[in-house]
């Protein structure tokens, strides 16, 4: 079985917008667009019975030229080793009727994360290729293909019951120099002049105040904290049984990183906002002492930096720019302050709490965010097993064109 993908910056919406414009690359700037014929040599020369292939949701609206990327990709795909040697599958295909190889549409292949039990709305491209000799005899039954569950997880039902933690200080940090910080911060916030209807406002300020007498009156968080954390009881079974370890005495990588006092204030208005409102604001909706010092900040573009994961709704896509400086990973308690943990955001992953990833912070944001959610992994292994079982238990390899695949 051969599994993987391209390098995917090439097709994702902000890689595109670096090089060459939205929708079109040019391929004199960016070589990577073809990449994927690196795959389906691969593919090619090893004739597996069973291959993945995972990407961007971009790739489909990719084009080099005028010509559209993921046609190229799928007929690669398709005549890898001969003319129709693999047959498409699609896991999460739109009609209840599977649709047969042409008349699959190249949304049939994104997979919404989120529809099978993952606490993240991640939208990725996944192509199961099987080899046609066995695609041609496979029951119906056996046809790869994804189970959505009912219930939506949300960020609430994998962190709300991790302890409480406190951002650092990028210079100065000790817990009381935090604290102040902090307090100011929703003294400052509460003195501005925000663009709310006379409603709103107290909905924002009662908020904001419950915030601040919190962090007068309570204890200040650590900074990381000792002691094995269950799911609240809201998190699903299958996937508390995937995640939780109870013979963990603590969390692996689950300290805080810091951040600038102005930041801070940030994110106290930005999960204040959410709370109040239900929404992550845009960068139109902070008050003017809030704008930072940045030539984009009115352009329209990245209008949602300051991005809460909303504690009721699956977060948004985790990806490797968490590595970068978390305002897009901000935690949806103004209290604590801060943008997620390593593990906070391998949890949105559906990383088991016993895997520890290696390496400085930086380098383990990167490991999560460019993964695939193991928990979907495990869903798309066990929707493509019974092909293996029924083949491998019962069939008997033969030689084809020197390589020995099964029959």
């Amino acid at each position: 079985m051969l599994i993987g993908g391209p390098p995917c910056q090439a097709y994702s919406l902000a890689g595109r917008a670096r090089i060459a414009g939205m929708r079109q690359i040019s391929p004199r700037r960016d070589k990577r667009i073809y990449l994927y014929k690196q795959y389906a040599n691969i593919l090619a020369n090893l004739q597996p019975p069973v291959a993945v292939m995972e990407n961007v949701k971009g790739i489909i609206s990719s084009r080099a030229g005028k010509k559209k990327i993921f046609e190229q990709v799928t007929e690669a795909l398709r005549h890898a080793g001969g003319r129709n040697n693999y047959r498409l599958f699609a896991l999460a295909p739109s009609s209840n009727n599977y649709p047969t190889d042409d008349e699959l549409e190249p949304r049939d292949f994104v997979v919404r994360a989120e529809d099978y039990g993952i606490p993240q709305s991640r939208h990725r491209v996944f192509i199961v290729c099987l080899h046609r000799d066995i695609a041609e005899r496979l029951p119906a039954s056996l046809l790869p293909r994804l189970r959505k569950q009912m219930q939506k997880v949300s960020v609430d039902d994998v962190i709300g019951a991790m302890p409480k933690l406190r951002s650092g200080l990028s210079k100065g940090d000790n817990p009381a120099a935090w604290q102040k910080t902090v307090r100011s911060a929703c003294r400052m916030i509460s003195k501005n002049s925000l663009p709310f209807s006379s409603e709103e406002k107290r909905k924002f300020l009662s908020i904001l105040a419950r915030t601040h007498r919190a962090l007068t009156n309570g204890t200040v968080p650590p900074r990381n904290a000792s002691g094995g954390t269950p799911l609240p009881d809201s998190c699903p079974d299958n996937l508390r049984n995937w995640i939780q370890d109870e013979n963990l005495t603590e969390l692996p990588n689950n300290d805080t990183r810091s951040h600038m006092v102005s930041d801070l204030a940030r994110y106290v208005f930005a999960a204040t906002y959410s709370d109040a409102f239900g929404y992550s604001p845009k960068t139109m909706d902070f008050p003017p002492t809030l704008i930072p010092n940045h030539k984009s900040w009115k352009s329209g573009n990245f209008s949602d930096r300051y991005r809460v994961q909303l504690a009721w709704h699956p977060s948004s896509t985790i990806t490797s720019h968490i590595s970068k400086d978390g305002h897009y990973f901000i935690h949806p308690d103004a209290v604590q302050c801060r943008s997620l943990t390593a593990r906070e955001a391998a949890r949105l992953q559906t990383f088991p709490d016993n895997y520890f990833f290696k390496g400085n912070r930086t380098q383990q944001y990167v490991q999560i965010g460019n993964a695939v959610p193991p928990y979907l992994a495990h869903q798309i292994a066990k929707s493509i097993w019974p092909i293996f079982e029924h083949y491998l238990c019962q069939g008997n390899p033969g030689k084809v064109s020197g390589r020995r695949r099964l029959t």
